[in-house]
C-alpha cells in the first residue's frame, strides 16, 4: 500500500477526484483552504489579495499497482494548467488497521 498526498488549486477538485475514482480507489480525506507556494514556480495561492487563490489537499490510501496510474493522470492534469500547480507526492504505508 502506498500513500498519496496531492496538493492542488481549489479549481481541480472534480478532476483530481475523477482521477482517484477511476482507479478504483475510493476512500481519501480532503482538507480544504489550504496556503502555500511551491516550489518550482507557479504563483502562490495565500487566500488574499496580492494572491487570492486557494490550494486543496487530499490524502489516500492507495494500491501499490494504481500508483503509476494514477502519478501519470495527475501529471498531465499539471500540464494542462501548470501555473495553478499540483504536486503529488508517495509514501510506503508499513502498516494499517
Amino acid at each position: 500500500m502506498k500513500a498519496l498526498f496531492v496538493v492542488y488549486n481549489q479549481t481541480h477538485v472534480e478532476e483530481v477526484e475523477t482521477i482517484i475514482a477511476r482507479s478504483g480507489e475510493r476512500g481519501f480525506t480532503r482538507w480544504e483552504d489550504v496556503q502555500g507556494a511551491g516550489s518550482k514556480g507557479g504563483e502562490p495561492h495565500l487566500g488574499s489579495h496580492a494572491w487570492p487563490g486557494k490550494n486543496m489537499a487530499s490524502l489516500m490510501i492507495v494500491e501499490d499497482f494504481h500508483v503509476d496510474k494514477i502519478l501519470k493522470e495527475l501529471k498531465e492534469l499539471d500540464r494542462s494548467a501548470e501555473m495553478q500547480g499540483l504536486r503529488a507526492f508517495v509514501w510506503n504505508i508499513e502498516d494499517m488497521i
